[in-house]
Parts: structure tokens; sequence; C-alpha cells
């Protein structure tokens, strides 16, 4: 797969916990960076404190290959109880020009929960691109590897996205 189809990765699980605890944890921005091994802090911009539509959250990273960054994200889709996605900005401008614009995107993540009987069926996924990002400063050091190096990007996120989903799953099906 090269960086211009759009590569995705997505994992999902069965969460047997009601699926009203599973939302509230799935909007809780803050949540994934416990279990993250990239994102390090989350907080919310211009006097949001939960997601709506345009709301803005800052993300803090780190990745022993690509250092640390800072990203911005836009709330791009979000249908109360079922669907939390967010488009991913590079503000500062470091992967390239027009990097700011939630309508072309380093990546777009999100969230799915559909109830099921005992619970709920909880899908995390990413798609890259379009904008650039780091995969990007990689890849125009070694072309001939695009799509190796694609294909560890995707690993080290599917990691990411199962260590959330799990550490989701393990907080809602905790005993209360």
């Amino acid at each position: 797969m090269r960086d211009v189809d759009g590569p995705m990765v997505e994992h999902e699980v069965h969460v047997e916990a009601d699926p009203a605890l599973v939302w509230e944890l799935v909007t809780d921005i803050e949540l994934p960076a416990r279990f993250s091994p990239e994102l390090q802090r989350v907080r919310w911009l211009d006097g949001a404190d939960r997601p709506s539509l345009g709301a803005r959250f800052e993300g803090h990273n780190h990745n022993q290959v690509l250092g640390e960054w800072c990203t911005v994200s836009h709330v791009v889709e979000l249908d109360v109880p079922r669907v939390f996605a967010w488009a991913v900005v590079d503000p500062d401008g470091r992967y390239g020009e027009n990097a700011a614009d939630p309508q072309a995107p380093m990546a777009t993540w999100r969230f799915d929960l559909v109830p099921e009987v005992g619970g709920a069926r909880l899908r995390h996924a990413v798609r890259l691109g379009p904008a650039r990002s780091g995969l990007h400063l990689a890849i125009d050091r070694m072309p001939e590897q695009e799509e190796a190096i694609v294909r560890h990007r995707l690993a080290d996120l599917r990691t990411g996205i199962q260590d959330t989903l799990h550490g989701i799953k393990a907080l809602a099906e905790q005993p209360r």
C-alpha cells in the first residue's frame, strides 16, 4: 500500500457494558492518552469541554522515530451515541503547506459504537492523509521503501488502536 491510497487501519472489540457508558468513555478525549504508546496528552481548545461539531482539541505526541509533535483536531462527525470522528491537522506547518485544513487532514480518526446483545461493538479506526505528516518525512528520504514505511506505520497505529480499545473495554467492564 502506498501513501496516495489513503491507508487505513481499524480494530474492533465487543464491550460487555451499557453502550451509554462506552460512549461516555470514547468521547473523553483525554482517555486514549492513558493507553496509547504515542499520544501523550490532550486538551480542549476554544473553551470547549466536550465533543461538538467543529470543536477543537490539541494533542501532544511522541514517537521514537518521529520525535515530539503537536496536532490540532477538529470534530468532523458526531452522531450521539454512535459516531465520534475528528480530523487531525498540523497547526505549525511542520510537514508542509496548507497543513491546518480539516478538509484535507493528516489523518482522520473515529470511533463507531453499535449496541449489541450484552453490550456494544466498538470500532476504532484511522485513515491517513491526504495532507503530509511525519510519514512523509521517511518516504521523502527513502522513496523506494514507501510501501514498507507505510506498512510499518500502520502496524504502529494498529498497536495503539488495539491498546486503546482494550483499555476502554477494561474500564467499561469493571464492576461498578
